[in-house]
């Protein structure tokens, strides 16, 4: 076999996988809205739980609460190092909900600007608010801030973690507190939407998060979700203190925290994703910290692989086989991909430029094109307007993607050149520095 017949076999492997992968995210996202729709009409007569505000004195300690955890109540923890372009803004989005049984434990991780000081002011001006800051005094990580305040502080039954730069909409809690009714479910992945900016890089981080977590609606239905994010993730309390929190050995502590959950076994106790559990995050501003931004994310995932490798073909009856046969060696499998997309790109340009041959192309743009346009017509959270803003960029997104595609490849090669550091799983701890915020007011949360 001559290189020009290995390369094409290769871009017939990748698109193959690609296109198959597409029309499964298309029928799996059918099947979750049918089954949403349903478990939304069994739930419809269901007693909601109860709920009225309650505030906590500042210097409540463990010593001098309760041990056991208040029913129905949601923990709201944030993270917070050097947010004071943002938190208000994120304070503010929670005090706007219509579920009125929370508590907003912040935990300023060695901030060394106003964002203590702004927490402490928004408290005085909201005393209606169940509001706590607690300062920890050395930078240890999103992982270390948020059990350091959870496992002291936190009383709910639930508990929701926030990322300083996040919103909420007004139904956010009370859609995620709504999934536990079915006791088998132990943790509610949000819908995290970018906030839109009129540029290319933030067109393409908001094209980039609907389309991946479009794909959460398959890895729901089939039962076999392990990635968690940490903005407005929500989990039962119980889970939480039985698992440990959230380990501090990888760089996605959110990731890990979830992955670990499903370790256990996920026949029983489920991970599923919440299309109506919507949150907001600010994408990044510049291409270089997207880079880094990116690689960070890789560089997680792969530790968590590594780190629970033993689910990959596991017979074990604990787990879905949809999880160990499919879900696990497909996040591998996409790595591989990853590397090898350069030579299917070159083979695509050698037959578009030597052959006179576009129909590759051609193909791959309506393909991409016509799966972003079904995606943006039927996502259940935009607005009309929204969704005709976003369809005049749809014919340009297949050429901006690329800039993605070149992103993580930077990324996984990076992680290559530390493989040594990620096969012996060797600790590197989880500081963190917050990116730029952009920090601007809403209007509205879309």
């Amino acid at each position: 076999m001559d290189i020009l017949s290995g390369l094409f076999y290769l871009f017939a492997m990748v698109s193959t996988l690609y296109v198959v992968h597409f029309g499964l995210y298309l029928v799996g996202a059918n099947f979750y809205d049918i089954w949403q729709y349903r478990r939304l009409r069994t739930e419809k007569n269901m007693p909601a739980p109860a709920t009225k505000p309650i505030i906590l004195s500042e210097f409540d300690t463990p010593a001098l609460r309760p041990m056991s955890e208040v029913a129905g109540l949601v923990s709201i923890g944030i993270s917070a190092h050097n947010e004071e372009a943002v938190i208000v803004r994120c304070l503010e989005s929670i005090r706007k909900s219509d579920y009125e049984l929370f508590e907003v434990i912040v935990a300023d991780d060695a901030s060394h600007d106003r964002t203590r000081l702004l927490v402490r002011d928004y408290k005085q001006r909201h005393p209606e608010m169940n509001i706590r800051i607690h300062r920890i005094h050395k930078q240890g990580g999103k992982g270390r801030a948020l059990n350091t305040v959870l496992k002291r502080y936190a009383r709910g039954e639930f508990v929701m973690t926030l990322d300083a730069d996040s919103l909420l909409c007004p139904d956010t809690i009370t859609n995620a507190v709504e999934y536990f009714k079915d006791p088998n479910i132990v943790g509610v992945a949000a819908n995290v939407q970018i906030v839109a900016e009129p540029t290319i890089l933030g067109t393409l981080q908001k094209f980039e998060h609907m389309i991946g977590y479009r794909s959460k609606k398959t890895y729901s239905w089939l039962n076999c979700e392990f990635v968690v994010g940490g903005v407005a993730s929500t989990y039962r309390m119980r889970v939480l203190r039985e698992v440990g929190f959230y380990d501090t050995d990888t760089v996605t502590e959110d990731i890990g925290l979830s992955a670990k959950i499903i370790a256990r076994g996920n026949r029983t106790e489920r991970l599923i994703y919440g299309s109506n559990v919507v949150a907001m995050t600010e994408g990044v501003m510049t291409f270089r910290a997207l880079v880094r931004q990116r690689y960070r994310w890789k560089y997680g995932s792969l530790q968590i692989l590594v780190k629970h490798r033993r689910l990959l073909f596991n017979p074990d009856f604990r787990y879905t086989t949809a999880l160990t046969m499919y879900r696990i060696p497909v996040a591998i499998l996409s790595e591989i991909i990853l590397l090898l997309s350069p030579l299917a790109w070159a083979y695509a340009l050698y037959m578009t430029f030597t052959q006179y041959n576009v129909s590759l192309v051609v193909g791959s743009y309506l393909t991409i094109t016509a799966y972003v346009l079904v995606i943006l017509w039927f996502d259940e959270n935009l607005s009309k307007r929204s969704q005709l803003h976003l369809t005049l960029y749809a014919p340009i997104a297949y050429f901006i993607f690329y800039i993605m595609d070149l992103v993580q490849l930077i990324a996984v090669l990076r992680c290559l050149a530390k493989s040594p550091t990620l096969i012996s799983q060797k600790d590197v701890g989880s500081t963190w520095t917050s990116p730029k915020r952009i920090g601007k007011r809403l209007a509205n949360i879309e």
